[in-house]
C-alpha cells in the first residue's frame, strides 16, 4: 500500500480539482486516473486499478451531475452511473486493503420537505425531492455502503454532504447544468449578444446556499485528518438566498444590464434547503470564500475555458 497517496476519483471535475489542489498545498501525494484511463462503471477495471496501486486512502469526487432538466429526462442515467461508481469504489477500495475512504455526497439526499436547517439525522425521514430522486438514492447508496462497511469490517468509511457547489471547472454545458453555471452561461451569452432579457426557471423564490470547491476541498481535509469521524458530515455555506437574489448577483458579477424574466411553468425544485453545518464547525471548518467573490472567480473560469 502506498503511504500517505490519496487516489482522488474524478480529479478532472470541479470537486475533484479542487481536491487535488488541497493535497497538492499540503503537500500530499495523490493517484489519478482520467476517465479515458479508467471507466469507474466497469467493475472488475476499478476493482484492478485499486489492487494493482493500493493507495491509502481514497476520495470519491467522481460523478454523473446535472441540473433540475438533466436529473428529470436522464433518471435511468443518473441513477445507474452513480450507483456504479460508487458501488464499484467502495467494494473495490475494501478488497485492495484500503483503511480510508470519503464519500462525496449532496445536500439533496435530505428529504423534500424536512426542517430546516437540515442536521443529519433527518436522512430518510420523509419523501425525496422528484426532480433529483434518482441521484439522491444513488447518492443515499453510497453513503450507507460507507457506514455499511465500516460496521461490518471496521474500515473508516464516511461521507461528507456539501451543499450546492460552484468552482473553477464546473460544467457550463447549456441543458446539463446546475443553477450557478447555467446562469453565467446564460447572462455572459445575452450580453455578447445584446439581448434585453434572460429567462430562469420557476417563481425565483426557492431559498439556495452555496459553497465554493475549494471551500469544500478544505473541509474534506479537516475531516480525513480525524481519527474517528462522524459516518456523515454536512458541509454547507450558511448563508441563503432566493433563486431570483442569485441571478441579480450574478447578472452584476456578469455586467449584464437587461431584464430577468421568471419562467413560472418551470417546476423550483424544493423550496428551501439549507444545511445545519454546526457539526463540522466544531470541528475548526468555517467557509473562507464569500459568495460574490467566488462568483468573479468562477465567471473569470468560463472565460477561460470559453
Amino acid at each position: 500500500m502506498r503511504d500517505d497517496c490519496i487516489y482522488i476519483a474524478g480529479h478532472n471535475g470541479m470537486v475533484g480539482s479542487a481536491l487535488l489542489r488541497a493535497c497538492q498545498y499540503k503537500n500530499i501525494a495523490t493517484l489519478t486516473a482520467s476517465r479515458s484511463e479508467l471507466d469507474l462503471c466497469n467493475q472488475s477495471d476499478t476493482f484492478n486499478f485499486l489492487l494493482e496501486n493500493k493507495p491509502s486512502a481514497v476520495i470519491i469526487a467522481a460523478a454523473k451531475v446535472g441540473g433540475i432538466y438533466a436529473n428529470s429526462t436522464q433518471p435511468a442515467e443518473f441513477c445507474y452511473e452513480n450507483l456504479a461508481i460508487a458501488t464499484n469504489l467502495i467494494a473495490g477500495s475494501y478488497a485492495a486493503g484500503v483503511k480510508r475512504l470519503l464519500f462525496i455526497g449532496s445536500s439533496c439526499i435530505y428529504p423534500r420537505e424536512c426542517p430546516q436547517p437540515i442536521v443529519e439525522e433527518y436522512l430518510l425521514q420523509s419523501p425525496l425531492e422528484k426532480t433529483n430522486e434518482a441521484y439522491a438514492l444513488a447518492k443515499i447508496a453510497g453513503l450507507k455502503m460507507c457506514q455499511y462497511y465500516r460496521e461490518q469490517y471496521g474500515v473508516t468509511y464516511h461521507s461528507v454532504m456539501p451543499c450546492n457547489l460552484y468552482g473553477p471547472r464546473d460544467n457550463y454545458h447549456p441543458e446539463n447544468s446546475h443553477v450557478i453555471p447555467a446562469l453565467i452561461r446564460r447572462f455572459h451569452f445575452a450580453k455578447i449578444n445584446g439581448d434585453k432579457a434572460v429567462t430562469i426557471w420557476g417563481s425565483g423564490t426557492p431559498l439556495r446556499e452555496f459553497l465554493h470547491a475549494d471551500d469544500l476541498a478544505r473541509a474534506c481535509m479537516v475531516c480525513l485528518d480525524l481519527q474517528n469521524p462522524p459516518d456523515i458530515l454536512n458541509i454547507g455555506h450558511g448563508e441563503e438566498l432566493t433563486i431570483r437574489e442569485l441571478a441579480e448577483v450574478i447578472r452584476s458579477v456578469v455586467s449584464y444590464e437587461g431584464e430577468i424574466i421568471l419562467d413560472i411553468s418551470k417546476p423550483d425544485g424544493t423550496p428551501r434547503k439549507v444545511l445545519d453545518s454546526s457539526k463540522i464547525h466544531n470541528l475548526g471548518w468555517h467557509p473562507g470564500i464569500e459568495l460574490y467573490n467566488g462568483l468573479v472567480d468562477a465567471y473569470k473560469d468560463f472565460q477561460q475555458r470559453l
